[in-house]
Order: C-alpha cells, then sequence, then structure tokens
C-alpha cells in the first residue's frame, strides 16, 4: 500500500480504497465507486462524481436485469 502510480490522491486517506474494498469484499463495479467518491476532491473533481455515478447506474441497470 506504500506505492502508488500517478499520483498521491490516495497518499493521505485513513484507508486506500482498495483496502476497503477488499475487506468489504466489494465487486469491481462497487469498488469503482468507493475510488472515486475518494479521490473526487483531490484529483478528478466534478468529473470523478461523474464516473462514481456512472458505475452505480451500470450497477442499477445490471441488478435490474436480473430480477
Amino acid at each position: 500500500m506504500k506505492t502508488q502510480i500517478g499520483g498521491s490522491h490516495y497518499k493521505d486517506k485513513a484507508i486506500q480504497p482498495v483496502e476497503y474494498a477488499h475487506a468489504n469484499k466489494l465487486g469491481f463495479l462497487e469498488g469503482s465507486v468507493v475510488k472515486y467518491i475518494t479521490r473526487w476532491r483531490d484529483k478528478g473533481g466534478v468529473a470523478d462524481l461523474e464516473k462514481a455515478r456512472h458505475f452505480i447506474d451500470l450497477l442499477i441497470d445490471l441488478e435490474n436485469k436480473e430480477k
């Protein structure tokens, strides 16, 4: 967890998104939401919030298809 490629936007966090996702057995879509929500203020701004929303929308679509 000490190495981060491409910036330092996770270094100051109490827990890195990948650690949280792994500990809670989150899938790719859920983990991506955690990642973008965690970093939006420090890296991508509103674009990261839009990315998080996109992954939530994908998850909703997939879950609705299973019903």
